[in-house]
């Protein structure tokens, strides 16, 4: 016997989710069939407001519910340090290590020839303006060590070339297209701390 329509509706729905296959869909949506109402009503309610609510901060591109994010309207962040990452997840790593005290800039992508993602196609633009902007300013790339984080900080460095602009990257302590979003806070505060410059 297959699942009710609206049983096989939500599973499939909680299928969308990264990392979840159908076991596990299945067991999420028979627990949300024993949640109070209330709660459900709430669960829904937050998913929408963070979906309506939430977009990307107009100077560096991280996830905000303001007209700024809480990093650049913090007057005590270094603004001339800004540590680039491919999406809003990363900024969230770094946070939870605790020790920067600079700014973020997030690409929302990576550049990538063969899945047709151009430099023009990811958040490049606003990283040259703001840089424009800034007394000798530190950039750190924290891209991962594949052939489109690779490309990308290649591309970065072109764009910066013969510019008073200091570029660094993550130490290579971080394993080989490992994502920065699932590294321990101890392996990500080395890294950043034993950063490299990149001649």
């Amino acid at each position: 016997m297959g699942y009710p329509v609206v049983l096989s509706d939500l599973i499939n729905y909680f299928k969308k989710f990264p990392g979840i296959g159908e076991k596990s869909a299945e067991r999420m949506a028979l627990s949300l069939l024993d949640f109070p109402l209330e709660d459900v009503l709430k669960f829904s309610d937050s998913m929408v407001n963070a979906k309506k609510k939430l977009h990307p901060c107009p100077i560096c591109g991280h996830l905000t519910e303001n007209e700024l994010c809480d990093i650049c309207s913090d007057q005590s962040r270094n603004k001339s340090v800004i540590c680039i990452l491919e999406d809003y997840k990363s900024v969230f790593a770094f946070e939870r290590a605790g020790n920067y005290n600079g700014v973020y800039h997030v690409l929302n992508g990576l550049i990538s020839p063969i899945d047709d993602v151009n430099p023009e196609d990811i958040n490049l633009a606003s990283l040259v303006d703001r840089v424009s902007k800034i007394e000798n300013p530190e950039l750190i790339i924290a891209l991962k060590s594949t052939i489109e984080g690779e490309t990308t900080t290649l591309y970065i460095k072109k764009i910066f070339e013969g510019q008073n602009v200091e570029i660094s990257r993550l130490s290579y302590g971080i394993p080989m297209g490992a994502e920065i979003d699932y590294l321990d806070e101890i392996t990500l505060d080395r890294a950043l701390s034993d950063r490299k410059k990149i001649s």
